[in-house]
């Protein structure tokens, strides 16, 4: 495990150099030429580092994913990234990537791409110090992860059935670096509502106003919400009507559901999805879902948060913590097919945010805490 550390240690500016390179390549999930682009590089510096088998998978209407193998043996363990960002085309203009006390500043710096970077350097450093291993390491670098892994999720979950451990790159928690034990499960409802129009000065009384019954039903939505089970239910846009002088016959909304438990998701799903219109004259359609499952802390990943932890502070000299997140990952596809680690990516802040950065002396340890869990997991005696 030393030596794995050391390793990776004097391989920082490597890290640093790379993970500028892959900053400078923006790659927004809706642009497929720029994320396609990132996702040739990737795959050539895949084979420029590390022995593996390389493949693209189809990620239409979106760039294609990037699928490495390495190693051989009869299990496997899985490590999920993703290459996209929010950051649309243009973004370095006012972001510009550059170091400034320590840190490497840049959109997708800390979301995710300082992931990929410490991914690779962990395989490389196994290769080369650790030579081989009992089991295979399937390294997935998906590009449709910020739009919620539509084309994506088939392929993690088909390799997480075939894995006894799953490791997710996202970000850690803050600059404290905690992994993430647990994370609410996420998704989107769209209301339509449809009501009949009149003339508001004229015949008010022969209309039916979508708007007015789409303000009751936020308040119905709204009253969903739970804090104490960790629950909300956010009506986060809403239009409708065509003049203010007609009663409304059309009105929208777009609705963000957190839940932190299968019991609150399959309460809150029944209630939305079986709305029915307050006022005579109208309908209502309803579209979405939860897209991401809650990840519930589970005995399984609490074992696996224990060996990192052990790890962290024996060899890194990290007291490591774990924490609970409303934010999704692709960790929610996984935790309940096989036991999931998530946030093992760069310590930082600022995903999302223009602030975004990665603390660049923290690179090469959580390459090498991701090593050594590799090291422990890819061991048919362990």
């Amino acid at each position: 495990m030393d030596d794995l550390v050391q390793y990776l240690q004097d391989r920082e500016g490597d890290m640093v150099e790379l993970l500028r390179e892959l900053v400078l390549m923006e790659s927004p999930s809706n642009d497929t030429k720029l994320t396609n682009a990132m996702g040739d590089y990737l795959y050539k510096i895949v084979n420029s580092m590390i022995e593996a088998d390389v493949t693209r998978l189809s990620g239409e209407p979106y760039a294609p994913h990037i699928k490495a193998e390495w190693g051989e043996g009869d299990g496997q363990l899985l490590i999920v990234t993703h290459l996209d960002t929010v950051w649309p085309e243009g973004t370095l203009e006012d972001m510009p990537c550059h170091i400034e006390t320590g840190k490497l500043y840049g959109p997708g710096s800390f979301d995710m791409k300082a992931g990929i970077v410490q991914a690779l350097f962990a395989i490389q450093a196994i290769e080369q110090v650790i030579q081989t291993m009992d089991k295979k390491v399937i390294l997935l670098m998906t590009s449709d992860e910020e739009l919620g892994s539509p084309t994506s999720k088939p392929y993690i979950e088909e390799e997480a059935t075939k894995s006894d451990a799953v490791f997710v790159l996202e970000p850690a928690q803050g600059e404290r670096g905690a992994l993430k034990t647990a994370r609410k499960g996420v998704g989107t409802y769209e209301l339509k509502v449809h009501g009949i129009s009149s003339h508001a000065g004229i015949e008010p009384e022969k209309g039916v106003s979508a708007i007015e019954e789409l303000a009751e039903q936020i308040t119905y939505l709204s009253n969903l919400t739970d804090i104490d089970q960790g629950t909300t239910v956010n009506v986060g846009v809403i239009d409708g009507g065509s003049s203010k002088n007609m009663i409304a016959e059309e009105a929208h909304a777009v609705v963000d559901v957190r839940v932190q438990s299968e019991a609150e998701m399959n309460r809150v799903v029944s209630e939305i999805e079986t709305i029915k219109p307050i006022n005579d004259g109208i309908s209502i359609d309803i579209q979405g879902s939860i897209y991401r499952p809650p990840l519930e802390r589970t005995n399984d990943s609490e074992v696996l948060f224990e060996h990192a932890q052990a790890l962290a502070k024996q060899y890194l000299n990290i007291e490591l913590e774990e924490e609970s997140t409303g934010g999704g990952s692709d960790a929610n596809f996984t935790a309940s097919l096989e036991p999931t680690l998530d946030g093992l990516g760069a310590v930082g802040d600022g995903a999302h945010a223009k602030h975004e950065h990665v603390i660049i002396h923290e690179l090469p340890k959580r390459s090498a805490l991701l090593a050594m869990l590799l090291r422990r997991y890819g061991q048919v005696s362990q």
